[in-house]
């Protein structure tokens, strides 16, 4: 197969009004598994990382617990300060209200209508429905800024009540970066009024996470910045229709096996799931090739921490090309002596086979092309 290689030309031009640093935070789950809580949480609310890709009647779904990345946008005039998850899983953008008084809401900023001169009230309501929980609201219109770039009139939800699972959030909301098919109650999400504005140069935004610690993570509207990957950038395109980040993945394989994938398979790349999600009995056999003892629920696999530096790398053929995840990528510490993979066996839905959350995406730099529908990834730095 022929490989496709991306050619930067003008968009090497960049500017810092038009990224948004992000803060790696703990995520909810990782909250409650420091306090003792989390296997019990799971029981009560069980996890669900392929709910926000099952909406039904306009209401977009979506899960919060494994998210960490954040950064800050405002909203209003005089402009008030959110921490949001930049979600493409999603499509879109919400914060607490000051009428909502459940204890998540509380423990994070809320916005104010009153308090801006440009805010605009509407009467619809909305829904959305996570894998563990909850949020209803109403939606409103106020001015954004997202990395200096002020989005005019843009559309935003108002929470007025919200599950606990967002108590132990780092974060205040979520701004989705999905497609406008996926947004709830016909919101416009952000990057589409950023381009309709003509307020990005190019019709892409892109993604770094690092892997070094809390900060250097930045994702860049109408950007590609060649500091953030090494070598080339690889072209995908999108499947056909997809009404999400989706691509064709050829095969899973270790050590040259194919272990998962095993006659082509569909991803969604997301930045709004920490982990790498696929069938549970695909996933299975991937973490009993990584030294995993194989879980017929919905978990993580457990691993010895020691074993770490024989572990093979996981290799995701993708047009052609080969992407390996090594040891490093997917082996997270949760305990002194306990660690685990980032490969997350689920039921997925029969449209999704797999999904590429944050273990992938710290390792590819990642460009979302909405004009040429492609994903671009190349080697992060």
């Amino acid at each position: 197969m022929m490989k496709w290689a991306f050619v930067l030309c003008a968009l090497v031009a960049f500017s810092e009004s038009l990224r948004v640093p992000l803060i790696k935070g703990k995520t909810a789950r990782e909250a409650l598994q420091k306090k003792g809580l989390w296997d019990e949480y799971r029981k009560e609310h069980p996890y669900n990382p392929m709910a926000k890709f099952q909406q039904q009647d306009g209401t977009v779904i979506m899960t919060n617990a494994d998210t960490e990345y954040y950064g800050v946008i405002s909203i209003g005039t005089p402009p008030q300060s959110f921490r949001v998850v930049f979600d493409t899983g999603s499509a879109n953008l919400w914060v607490p209200s000051v009428k909502c008084n459940s204890p998540a809401c509380n423990n994070h900023r809320k916005f104010n209508p009153q308090s801006s001169s440009t805010f605009q009230a509407t009467q619809q309501s909305f829904t959305i429905t996570y894998g563990t929980g909850y949020l209803t609201g109403v939606l409103g219109y106020d001015n954004v800024e997202v990395g200096g770039i002020p989005v005019k009139h843009q559309s935003f939800g108002l929470s007025e009540a919200e599950d606990q699972t967002f108590y132990y959030s780092e974060a205040d909301g979520i701004l989705g970066l999905g497609f406008p098919s996926n947004a709830a109650a016909g919101s416009t999400p952000v990057f589409d009024n950023m381009m309709s504005q003509g307020l990005v140069p190019n019709d892409l935004f892109s993604v770094y996470l690092s892997r070094h610690g809390q900060e250097g993570s930045v994702v860049l509207f109408g950007e590609i910045d060649p500091q953030y990957y090494t070598g080339e950038l690889y072209q995908i395109p999108l499947v056909p229709n997809a009404q999400y980040w989706k691509i064709n993945v050829d095969s899973i394989t270790i050590n040259g096996n194919i272990v998962a994938c095993v006659t082509g398979c569909t991803a969604i790349v997301d930045t709004g799931t920490s982990a790498v999600v696929g069938p549970i009995g695909e996933v299975n056999n991937i973490n009993g090739w990584l030294g995993g003892y194989p879980r017929q629920e919905q978990t993580f696999s457990t691993v010895s921490c020691g074993n770490m530096q024989y572990m093979p790398d996981v290799v995701f053929n993708i047009n052609g090309e080969p992407f390996a995840l090594p040891p490093s990528a997917y082996v997270s510490q949760v305990s002194n002596n306990k660690c685990q993979t980032g490969f997350y066996g689920a039921s997925m839905g029969p449209k999704i086979d797999w999904i590429l959350g944050e273990v992938f995406i710290r390792q590819f730099y990642t460009v979302f092309n909405r004009k040429d529908s492609v994903v671009l990834l190349g080697l992060a730095v």
